[in-house]
């Protein structure tokens, strides 16, 4: 960059031209063809980079690669299936065996969990939020999931609409109608709710009429959007932005540990690399199991109310585990991939369409009064509640370890599944606007259904209505709240199909991404492989419920909140490697470059020419130019762009016409797999995540 002085119209450079390079032609035709982006940037002075950089390519006009252009050789990675499913399958057997001393193991190591580590939860959700938001409004928004002049491969509708049925799911039915009415009866501890319902409490004692206690009303929806919202959705789209930025920008396998390159380097496929893998899987194993076993117990009410028998215990409950089990058997094994994705669509409408059936035929006017109230109280109370700790005593302690920590870790042991699914939906959008979105649109369905199921379960509560006093468990509000509607005949049938569809689309998918992360990263992983996740799944979730005795929800809370301790480390040091990548990212060395070379040019500019300059690119002298002090050589640089082959040796690349020297091609390489045999693809069929 270089200063102009303008003399009677015509701009003259301050610095003649002082080598026969800077004599060139400003539209001198390259000797490569290079991209549209290169084609714009690449300075005419070719040779400068000829080889200082892989591919002679200037790490700033690298337009981005896809994993899908790199040459991977994929197949069973039998360290982690060996490590992580003999852990697995050793765990499924003492807890059958033994359900009682798991139970007992568990609720120690989660009672000094909650006691001496639980603030690291809290920290980790924190971190997500604020994180991302960062990312989302710096210049690294502008940075695509994909390369440089990639367009989305699905229509923002279509992409908005995958990214709702990701928000849809178990937990809308299964906590919906309780968790706000739990906390409408016994608000959080250290709230104005709570004030209002102990002065309450001693004015009934004493005689006298109490009224509603409306604080309560609002503190309890704004405590499940808290829940249910924006902290939750912050940490999938770390992952899942992480994972669409190092497959779809930097060509890295699609592995969990793969995000981790700019910390760990090359031991990314090393010890460190399959270590954040195997705990990857192990918790989307246990978030996952969590899920099911909800769904259980809910199937399990919904029997219990159609056939008019009594409270089914933990033997119909793994019963039913089994039965869909041998759905979700066949579902993987038969090809059927495309009729999971089309039932899980049906399930999402199936899901909206209760909702409002509850919306309309519930107390409409209470509603639509509650549904705004409750956002800004939620708004107005979201920085008290991430406040909460240890610090604010034994209640606060007591109430996080039944409701906030278990979320907390529920989610993040769900980061893996969610967060790969939604990295695949967003190939080609920016980081601000998959940032935004991801946040954005799941948190507002799951604030509306929960408003809509909790506040109806709220205003049953306050009317005197039976079942809605705190007494009930949670499947069985759910079903209470629907038998107080129109069609209550027919509504439980419904919610048990839902439900039973739920599953077996959650441990379809969920088995699938277990796959890929046991299988170096391949779309297609071998079916067995799959069907053994699966069956690891459904042999966790049975463990959960026994350890739990007869409190079934209890052994799915503690082991759900154990398993995501450990996970926690990795995912804040996943926020530093996404960083860090983000950091070298061309376009973000670009801005590097244009930041530098316009504050540069400016201030000389006003020292040699006061107001009367211009800008102009040219070769600089030496000290003066843009990246006088970058180092653009430097491998943290460059080392990533430079292409392989299958062994890891190096091969030339041309990045205009992408052509490797060698003539290899993706065609060359359909399968992708060592172990073809059994494989499926499965990318643009798998089901969204439904928790």
């Amino acid at each position: 960059m270089t200063l102009a002085r303008y003399n009677e119209g015509t701009p003259v450079a301050t610095n003649p031209p002082s080598t026969p390079e800077d004599q060139q032609p400003e539209q001198i035709q390259r000797r490569t063809h290079r991209g549209p982006l290169a084609s714009q940037l690449l300075s005419p002075n070719r040779d400068s980079a000829v080889g200082l950089y892989p591919h002679d390519i200037h790490p700033g006009l690298v337009p981005g690669i896809s994993v899908d252009e790199q040459r991977n050789r994929f197949g069973i990675d039998w360290l982690i299936s060996g490590v992580v499913g003999v852990l697995i399958v050793g765990f499924v057997t003492w807890g059958v065996l033994s359900p009682e001393s798991v139970g007992t193991a568990a609720s120690i190591g989660f009672s000094w969990a909650m006691e001496n580590i639980g603030w690291l939860l809290n920290l980790t959700m924190i971190l997500g939020v604020f994180v991302m938001v960062y990312v989302a409004f710096s210049r690294f928004g502008r940075i695509r999931l994909g390369k440089d002049d990639e367009t989305p491969e699905f229509s923002r509708f279509s992409w908005i609409a995958m990214m709702f049925g990701a928000g849809i799911g178990v937990g809308i039915f299964f906590f919906g109608p309780s968790e706000p009415l739990a906390f409408f009866l016994d608000p959080a501890p250290h709230t104005d709710a709570a004030a209002q319902n102990q002065l309450n409490a001693m004015i009934a004692a004493s005689g006298g009429e109490t009224e509603v206690n409306r604080q309560a009303i609002h503190q309890g929806i704004a405590q499940a959007h808290y829940h249910w919202g924006l902290n939750a959705w912050a940490l999938y789209a770390l992952v899942g932005g992480a994972l669409a930025y190092s497959s779809y920008r930097r060509g890295r396998v699609t592995l969990l540990s793969s995000a981790f390159r700019s910390i760990f380097g090359a031991q990314t496929d090393g010890v460190p690399g399959k270590i954040i893998d195997m705990f990857a899987i192990v918790a989307t194993l246990f978030g996952t199991a969590a899920t099911l076993g909800l769904s259980a117990i809910q199937i399990g009410q919904g029997v219990t109310i159609i056939s008019g028998l009594g409270e089914v215990g933990n033997a119909v409950l793994i019963l039913i585990i089994g039965i869909l089990s041998l759905g979700f058997i066949i579902s993987a094994v038969s090809g059927v991939a495309r009729g999971i994705r089309y039932l899980s669509n049906i399930n999402i409408t199936l899901t909206l369409g209760l909702v409002l059936f509850v919306f309309f035929t519930g107390p409409l006017l209470f509603l639509l009064n509650l549904i705004p109230s409750g956002i800004m109280t939620y708004a107005a109370e979201f920085v008290t509640m991430m406040g909460k700790s240890l610090s604010w005593g034994p209640e606060t302690v007591e109430f996080q370890s039944w409701w906030t920590a278990f979320y907390w870790a529920w989610w993040i042991a769900w980061t893996p599944f969610v967060g790969m699914f939604i990295a695949r939906i967003s190939r080609g959008r920016t980081l601000r606007e998959f940032t935004l979105a991801t946040m954005a649109v799941p948190t507002m369905i799951l604030i509306l259904a929960f408003t809509v199921f909790g506040g109806t379960s709220i205003m049953n509560s306050i009317n005197g209505v039976e079942g809605f006093d705190g007494s009930a468990t949670p499947e069985q509000v759910l079903f209470h709240m629907f038998d107080l509607l129109p069609l209550n005949g027919v509504t439980p049938y419904i919610l048990i199909v839902v439900l039973a569809i739920f599953f077996i689309t959650s441990a379809d998918s969920a088995s699938v991404v277990m796959g890929t992360m046991s299988s170096r990263g391949t779309p297609s992983p071998n079916k067995l492989l799959v069907v053994f996740w699966g069956l690891c799944m459904m042999g966790i979730a049975v463990v959960m419920l026994l350890a739990g005795g007869e409190d079934a929800l209890s052994g799915l809370q503690n082991l759900t909140i154990l398993i995501a301790m450990p996970f926690s480390l990795i995912l804040i040091l996943m926020m530093v490697a996404f960083l860090k990548d983000l950091a070298t990212d061309p376009a973000a060395i670009r801005h590097n470059y244009a930041r530098t070379a316009i504050k540069n040019a400016v201030v000389r500019g006003l020292e040699e020419h006061g107001d009367e300059f211009e800008l102009q690119v040219r070769h600089a002298t030496d000290g003066r130019g843009a990246g006088a002090d970058f180092d653009s050589t430097d491998e943290k640089l460059t080392e990533w762009y430079q292409r392989t082959d299958e062994d890891g040796n190096e091969v030339d690349y041309d990045y205009g016409t992408g052509e490797y020297a060698d003539g290899w091609t993706p065609d060359d390489d359909a399968s992708g797999t060592e172990d073809s045999v059994g494989t499926e693809s499965t990318t643009s069929d798998e089901a969204a995540p439904q928790r």
